[in-house]
């Protein structure tokens, strides 16, 4: 009896590392445009994809993101793009080093960029700007993955369903 539960969690730790080494090998972003992820989450997304997201809308969002960045007074901290056959990886990179080097950091900007989304009139229309959060106006706009990493040593992603 012993011997079959170890034989038995064996397996499924066998199971878990060829999921994992699956999952790594399936992101063929990392290793170019950030270390593999040190984090990984899943956000169950409480918005539905918008009918008229496609990779065009994707790539205007993060290049109106990118431009307003850049006529800023200061250099930018970090570079955002869409990656993905469909654009559909949304990639934040940090340009400082010693500012974007921890899991806390991480979700302290998506907190910031949530505070930023909650004032868009879709939300406000919506009634769910007390609701909703970054990670589902991604997902409203086909986002399927966020990966943010300090371009170093610390990477953080987050898959939306």
């Amino acid at each position: 009896m012993i011997r079959s539960f170890f034989l038995a969690i064996l397996a499924i730790v066998g199971f878990c590392s060829i999921l994992g080494a699956t999952v790594q090998a399936a992101d063929r972003h990392a290793g170019y445009y950030y270390p593999d992820p040190v984090y990984r989450e899943i956000y169950k997304a409480r918005a539905k994809q918008i009918a008229t997201a496609h990779r065009k809308t994707r790539i205007a969002f993060v290049t109106s993101i990118t431009q307003q960045n850049m006529q800023r007074e200061f250099a930018p901290t970090a570079a955002i793009f869409a990656k993905g056959n469909d654009a559909d990886k949304l990639i934040i990179v940090g340009l400082e080093d010693g500012r974007l080097d921890t899991i806390y950091r991480a979700r302290a900007i998506f907190a910031n960029m949530t505070a930023g989304v909650r004032t868009l009139p879709v939300f406000q229309e919506l009634g769910v700007e007390d609701v909703f959060t970054f990670f589902d106006l991604a997902a409203m706009m086909g986002f399927t993955q966020i990966t943010i990493t300090n371009g170093r040593n610390f990477t953080h992603q987050v898959i939306l369903q």
